[in-house]
């Protein structure tokens, strides 16, 4: 080999070995741990499951560089301590549902879903179109906190009763596990709502501490055996037309994510959204028929004179929520205004078209 190329071949070994030891700081510090701790139960169905499907697509669609390490409720925080674990930076997302933090502010329980309140097509075209996400940051920064739609649970049902509910009456002095503003028009009726993650309501169901509790649907009910302690499954629940999950993040680390990363994390959360919604659909007609024939359940639709003591109620709920705060207020009106242009044209469209066709088709 002459000189020439010795200095040449040299220079690059050289340049190589530079680039490697520059290479492996650069991308360790390109690497980011990203702590989620979440409301519901490892692996539990539905759920629990959608929200750790959301965490692996995360870290997926980032080749791993988003280094995401995902906690159910109780294995770094209890399921009621998410909030307080992400505004303090302690982690960085939850992934739960917002109406538990009503009790900080009255605020958070519109994007979860209230008495009275948005079906899932109502609620997306309110969050993405009607100016709900906006409101929704203005309340998160109150509290250092960012969140995105990251699953529904669409209109969920009335719940699951030990006793016949038969008329406005039979709701007095029943214990009963519901949250968020569905608790308190149960409250106004006379029941004694009880607020307990979901991880905790069957034992509570079948020692009798509640006399009823609500939950999701058919798909979600079936495999918490709410059947065991309760034949009576009621229909449909005014509490949550469209139960919107919430990824909530600490605003400090959204606001250092890269643009790429934010959108990957948009994407990812509508995704969820989306996918876990479907999949409710897909799944609550096979269980609902499971539930009836395999496990006797009693389904029963809520008559009108219970349906109107729930709207008058809700009434009083939702006006009083309003003079918590301007923000609050805020919200209802813009949350209502959506609620009746939308709904307006769905009452034309999605519910004229599915009533003819059921109808027609003998559904």
């Amino acid at each position: 080999m002459d000189r020439r190329s010795f200095i040449k071949n040299a220079g690059v070994a050289a340049g190589a070995t530079a680039a490697a030891t520059l290479a492996a700081p650069a991308i360790a510090q390109a690497r980011q741990e990203v702590n989620i701790v979440s409301t519901w139960p490892r692996d539990f169905p539905g759920l629990g499951v959608s929200a750790q499907r959301l965490a692996k697509r995360i870290s997926d669609l980032t080749d791993g560089r988003l280094d995401v390490k995902y906690f159910a409720a109780g294995e770094r925080v209890g399921a009621f301590d998410s909030f307080d674990e992400v505004a303090n930076g302690n982690a960085q997302a939850y992934i739960g549902a917002d109406y538990y933090w009503k009790g900080k502010h009255e605020g958070w329980a519109y994007y979860t879903s209230v008495p009275f309140g948005l079906t899932y097509t109502e609620m997306g075209a309110w969050i993405h179109h009607l100016g709900g996400q906006e409101l929704w940051d203005e309340l998160g920064d109150g509290f250092g906190i960012k969140c995105l739609p990251c699953g529904n649970t669409g209109v969920q049902m009335g719940g699951w009763f030990r006793k016949e509910i038969e008329s406005a009456d039979d709701l007095k002095g029943l214990k009963m596990r519901i949250p968020g503003q569905g608790g308190d028009v149960m409250a106004k009726l006379g029941a004694s709502p009880v607020s307990l993650p979901g991880g905790q309501i069957y034992e509570n169901l079948v020692s009798g501490a509640i006399d009823a509790t609500e939950w999701v649907g058919p798909w979600n009910d079936f495999f918490l055996k709410f059947y065991e302690a309760a034949k009576y499954y009621y229909y449909p629940g005014m509490h949550e037309p469209g139960g919107y999950i919430s990824f909530g993040m600490n605003k400090g680390w959204w606001s250092g994510l890269s643009a790429t990363d934010k959108l990957i994390i948009e994407s990812a959360c509508l995704q969820e959204c989306e996918l876990f919604m479907s999949e409710c659909n897909a799944n609550n007609g096979t269980y609902l028929t499971r539930l009836v024939k395999e496990q006797g359940v009693e389904v029963r639709e809520f008559s009108d004179e219970i349906y109107d003591a729930f709207g008058a109620a809700a009434k009083e709920v939702l006006e009083a929520t309003r003079a918590h705060s301007d923000l609050t207020n805020r919200i209802y009106e813009s949350f209502d205004a959506a609620r009746t242009n939308v709904g307006s044209w769905l009452k034309l469209a999605d519910v004229s078209y599915s009533v003819k066709r059921n109808r027609v088709l003998g559904l």
